[in-house]
């Protein structure tokens, strides 16, 4: 069985070699098919013994408001988690924090959890009808103001970004943190590969319904929003990819050969950049 290759290997200047190297890999469905016996799952809850140094995947467990335009904390769980661990050990060389069977020891953590200021990189999924009380908004802000990294991902339009933004203000004021762009010029577009963009990445149900359609919510999430909250140091603390679902492409990747190549690959770049930029700013 040929190995994927290290990050040595790999032509930075190319998404495409992500491709190569997965397709070449003997275990490209493993991930996948490994996560998918979690058709009824209980969050893996982080607690003191789960951390030994290596990377863990921490995703947020929050609460759903009464309005918004989001599902929940756990949309592309855990899948996503999984399979994004062990394509990070393969195109890179970091090391993953691993069960003694060698499954990716991903974690769910509350805002409340004395845990969370042991996961320096934190995903939320699906915001658009996330909540936020007092002592959560103050926790978040605590772990990002003191070198965390937040990543936001797959929230569509108009109502659901507008909810978002007033439920980070809670921790975040944004006269003092305001939102911008993220310039195209910046890090996180070469961090290990060379991206154009930001991809607008659909749930895999949706492409296959609307017969390759990418925006989930028509012309109200046409556009993909890159966005940012940057500290006084210029280091991004929360990065936002609105109007795309770059989780989603992990998730599924083993689902439609079509769907792997048309998105996975983009998906994979984004997410490993990110991850170095997390991991070295």
């Amino acid at each position: 069985m040929r190995r994927l290759p290290q990050l040595g290997s790999l032509r930075t200047s190319s998404v495409t070699s992500i491709a190569c190297g997965l397709i070449l890999a003997g275990t490209l469905l493993a991930a996948t098919a490994h996560a998918q016996r979690w058709f009824r799952y209980e969050p893996r809850l982080a607690g003191p013994d789960s951390f030994d140094g290596r990377f863990n995947f921490c995703r947020v467990m929050y609460r759903t408001g009464r309005f918004g335009g989001g599902g929940g904390w756990s949309a592309d769980y855990p899948s996503a988690d999984v399979n994004l661990s062990m394509r990070l050990s393969e195109l890179t060389k970091t090391s993953v924090s691993r069960s003694a069977s060698g499954y990716p020891n991903h974690l769910v953590v509350r805002l409340t959890d004395d845990e969370l200021f042991q996961c320096p990189f934190l995903l939320m999924a699906e915001v658009g009808g996330a909540y936020f009380d007092e002592t959560e908004a103050a926790r978040l802000r605590e772990h990002l103001t003191k070198g965390g990294f937040l990543w936001v991902d797959d929230f569509w339009g108009s109502w659901a970004w507008d909810h978002w933004v007033n439920e980070l203000a809670k921790a975040l004021p944004a006269h003092q943190f305001p939102v911008v762009d993220v310039p195209p010029d910046h890090p996180l577009y070469r961090t290990m590969f060379s991206l154009p963009r930001i991809p607008q990445i659909p749930s895999i149900n949706h492409w296959l319904g609307s017969g390759g359609g990418t925006s989930e919510r028509g012309a109200d999430s046409a556009d993909v929003h890159t966005r940012a909250v940057f500290d006084t140091d210029g280091r991004i603390m929360v990065l936002m990819t609105h109007n795309t679902d770059i989780s989603d492409s992990w998730e599924r990747e083993g689902e439609d050969p079509n769907y792997f190549y048309e998105f996975s690959v983009d998906g994979y770049a984004v997410a490993v950049n990110v991850l170095m930029y997390a991991m070295t700013h």
